[in-house]
């Protein structure tokens, strides 16, 4: 095991570029973590890393070296799964990445559900909205919403995120229900600013034609939960995924708008770092989720 624990230290170092944040990540101290991959290029008899001042990167053989290294990885973290999934149960730890709103209103209930099923499970959700990259920051599964860049990274399609437009009935009362997109220009528009293009809003009819229209507003935010709260109390017209709203919409805190036009909706997808070595908890959670998405999935969420 502990050879294992080197191949493993050795993957961080070049993941992270740096030995300092490789030590601290594993536990141990920066000049134990050098101490240990020393001795690895001696038994090896070759130089796995360049060492400069702005970091260190692996040599040629160290690069052939990282993906074997990886491949071990792999097959040991297969062999220590076989008794869970005869028993259908992961163990060990899983890390997960997903936005600060669908975190906290989606993944969290279904985290502690996976969890209460494989009771041997250790799972570490992190919510933030700025991209993260999966092999850097040692994230297993990132749940991702639109439409995805080509990368080099795995990715398993769960479902679609629909939006709709929200009004409380006090605001509608005071300044009239709009009846086609291009009537949106002339309300108050409470205005998701961590979406490119948020002042303007894209609405498709029946007949699939896009109405672009330009909104304004006095309030911006970059949190959904804000906006929701802003339109509950009649500040203006939001536009909200279905399961920020859908709560809302039970207790007609707020109603729908233009029903018979359709923001867009955005896929859902997990994202995770490389489509051929997908460690069997992670595989578990990932087809587990698959069966979380179907039709009108927000109606089942706590959040």
């Amino acid at each position: 095991m502990e050879k294992i624990q080197e191949i493993k230290l050795f993957i961080r170092v070049v993941d992270l570029g740096s030995f300092s944040k490789a030590a601290a990540e594993v536990g141990i101290g920066q000049p134990a973590a050098t101490k240990q991959i020393s001795r690895m290029e001696k038994q090896l008899g070759a130089r796995l890393l360049h060492r400069t001042t702005h970091g260190v990167s692996p040599t040629e053989i160290g690069l052939l070296y990282y993906e074997k290294c990886k491949l071990i990885c792999h097959h040991v973290e297969e062999a220590q799964s076989v008794g869970s999934l005869l028993q259908t149960q992961a163990q060990g730890a899983i890390r997960i990445s997903s936005s600060v709103a669908f975190g906290r209103r989606v993944m969290a209930p279904l985290v502690l559900e996976f969890m209460r099923m494989n009771p041997h499970l250790q799972i570490e959700l992190n919510c933030e909205d700025r991209y993260v990259n999966l092999v850097e920051q040692g994230v297993d599964v990132a749940i991702r919403l639109g439409k995805l860049a080509d990368s080099t990274l795995g990715a398993a399609y769960l479902g679609v995120n629909p939006w709709v437009l929200v009004a409380s009935p006090a605001y509608l009362k005071a300044r009239g229900r709009p009846k086609k997109p291009t009537d949106l220009s002339q309300h108050d528009a409470l205005i998701y600013s961590s979406v490119q293009g948020d002042e303007r809003w894209q609405l498709s009819g029946s007949d699939g034609k896009l109405t672009s229209v330009a909104v304004h507003g006095r309030l911006r935010s970059n949190n959904l939960s804000m906006l929701l709260v802003a339109a509950r109390h009649g500040f203006g017209i939001a536009a909200l995924p279905r399961y920020v709203a859908h709560k809302s919409l039970e207790t007609k805190a707020v109603v729908p708008l233009l029903d018979d036009f359709r923001l867009p909706q955005q896929e859902v997808h997990a994202v995770f770092p490389s489509p051929r070595l997908v460690p069997a908890k992670v595989k578990l959670f990932i087809t587990w989720l698959q069966g979380q998405f179907g039709p009108e999935w927000w109606t089942t969420m706590e959040g």
